[in-house]
């Protein structure tokens, strides 16, 4: 063995079976430390493996908790999209409702507005045909008061439509023949009063109608000129022709048949209308026409009644007369009572007497002959 030796070292020889078994050793060591180390190994692997498990175990108890919770919040998500959607749609019914009822009432507004409107119309169409129906009379009128004929048969017309309403058929005549063979238009009779109220309607309206159509001064002033020469003249002959004494009052009435032509004659021709009271001739529009009328009716009123006063004070004596004789029958009818006051007034007295006997008599004690009787009794028994 000591032939085998390889080498020295340290003065000890190193043989080839050591060195074999040295490497044998040597190997067998590696291959312990490769054993440890992969047992090692393998245990650090067994730890991660169970320690990824232990996660992949936290992870998908997680991902359930996860998924729970998505379920959960889907779940709540849908009920509230239901919740809302149903809200929603009831609040789209309500204000589809609302919508419907506002829009049929503001229809059925609509329709009474249409209604209102028409009738408005209505009116507007009737007014409309009615200005033009006074436009044509207008026409008419105008056409009228520019013929002499018709302006005095206007007048005329006027004026006895105005007596004939307010007065009775007694009180007026129409076209009445005086003495004197003149007819003034009306006669208004006054009550008590064998004078009639003399009443002309033919005014002269030539120069009115000058003055409205004149366009310079200079015709201005004709037109006025005119209007006072007609108009003084037929003042003056209705002074002369109606003032009759004896037959007829003391005043006359020349009708005007218009209230302008009144104001402006009054405004403008002061003098002549001064000049027609100093004729005792009194102008007056159909409005004074009517207050003379009222006056004419508040007199045939009156005088009516001044004639009926003594069948009033008829009637009135006779009133008395039954009033005088209630009050006899009322005196009767007191005596009637007084009479039977003092007859019941007897009667309860009776009364009162038989009560007390009748008490008496209750109380009595029954015996042997009167002594038996109370003292009252046997005295009244002895009566």
């Amino acid at each position: 063995m000591t032939s085998d030796v390889l080498f020295t070292l340290s003065g000890h020889p190193v043989s080839t079976a050591e060195v074999l078994a040295f490497a044998a050793a040597s190997a067998v060591g590696a291959l312990l430390l490769v054993l440890l180390t992969l047992m090692s190994s393998s245990a650090a692997r067994r730890r991660e493996a169970r320690e990824a498990e232990e996660r992949l175990a936290a992870i998908e108890r997680l991902q359930a908790e996860a998924a729970g919770r998505l379920q959960a919040f889907a779940s709540a998500l849908g009920q509230r999209q239901s919740d809302l959607a149903r809200g929603v749609a009831e609040r789209l019914d309500a204000v589809g409702q609302r919508v419907g009822d506002g829009l049929s009432a503001n229809g059925e507004a609509t329709a009474e507005q249409l209604k209102k409107l028409e009738a408005r119309l209505a009116v507007i169409d009737a007014a409309g045909a009615s200005i033009g129906a006074l436009a044509g009379q207008v026409t008419d009128l105008k056409a009228i008061l520019a013929n002499k004929p018709a302006r005095g048969a206007f007048g005329q017309g006027r004026m006895e439509a105005i007596l004939k309403d307010a007065l009775p058929p007694s009180a007026v005549t129409f076209q009445a023949q005086l003495s004197t063979g003149v007819r003034p238009d009306a006669i208004i009779r006054l009550p008590g009063d064998p004078r009639g109220l003399a009443v002309d309607a033919k005014f002269p309206l030539e120069g009115f109608e000058r003055l409205r159509v004149a366009e310079n001064p200079e015709a201005v002033k004709a037109a006025e000129a005119k209007v006072r020469a007609d108009l003084g003249k037929h003042v003056s002959d209705v002074s002369q022709k109606y003032l009759l004494a004896g037959e007829t009052q003391d005043v006359a009435l020349l009708f005007v048949p218009s209230e302008q032509i009144h104001a402006e004659l009054a405004e403008r021709f002061d003098d002549v209308v001064a000049r027609a009271h100093r004729a005792r001739v009194l102008i007056v529009s159909p409005s004074l026409l009517m207050l003379a009328v009222q006056v004419v009716q508040g007199l045939t009123r009156d005088a009516a009644m001044r004639e009926q006063a003594h069948l009033l004070q008829a009637e009135v004596g006779r009133l008395l007369d039954d009033v005088r004789r209630v009050g006899e029958r009322v005196e009767k009818l007191k005596a009637h009572f007084g009479q039977v006051v003092g007859d019941l007034d007897q009667i309860a007295i009776s009364t009162d007497k038989i009560s007390r006997r009748g008490l008496r008599l209750e109380q009595m004690e029954l015996g042997e002959g009167p002594q038996a009787l109370p003292n009252p009794l046997r005295r009244e028994a002895a009566e």
